[in-house]
């Protein structure tokens, strides 16, 4: 029996097949290690390297260490970014993004979970972090991503023409 995602999610053995999410299939590309600098910003050191090497779209993946990090965590009520900072040392225990344009720079949009010395963790959308050491993992997508205004999110998201709708 062919399975059938119904409109509420999970899957439905009699629901008619419900028009696909906006998506769209990419070549992987060039593959890179980067090894972040000391005392530089994590996402800036990733924005670097997409501007050197002319990255238009990418996923990556990293961990190591920050002396410090401002996070924000979206309020969805709200519709807006609330900051938080942290001038203290973490392990950087997952951060994971994609490269694509934002008002017509590269960007690097990052998530991170951050681990204190006793094992709590703070994590969300990392607006900037100085890298005590870093390692990360780059893979390049054949293609550009561009990013623009989601009216009913009020976030900047990939475009529908990024991905072929």
């Amino acid at each position: 029996m062919r399975l059938r995602y119904g409109r509420t999610g999970g899957i439905n053995r009699r629901a008619p097949l419900v028009s696909p999410m906006p998506h769209r299939r990419f070549e992987g590309g060039r593959e890179y290690l980067l090894r972040l600098e000391h005392g530089r910003d994590w996402r800036e050191q990733i924005e670097e390297l997409a501007n050197e090497e002319g990255i238009d779209a990418a996923w990556f993946n990293g961990m190591g260490a920050a002396t410090e990090a401002t996070i924000w965590f979206y309020d969805q009520d709200r519709k807006e970014y609330l900051p938080k900072t942290f001038d203290e040392p973490f392990e950087v225990a997952m951060a994971v993004g994609n490269v694509s344009f934002l008002d017509g720079e590269r960007f690097a949009h990052t998530h991170v979970l951050l681990t204190r010395e006793d094992g709590s963790t703070v994590g969300g959308h990392l607006d900037s972090a100085t890298a005590f050491a870093g390692e990360v993992y780059l893979r390049e997508l054949e293609g550009r991503v561009e990013r623009e205004h989601d009216e009913v999110t009020d976030l900047d998201l990939w475009s529908d023409g990024s991905l072929g709708v």
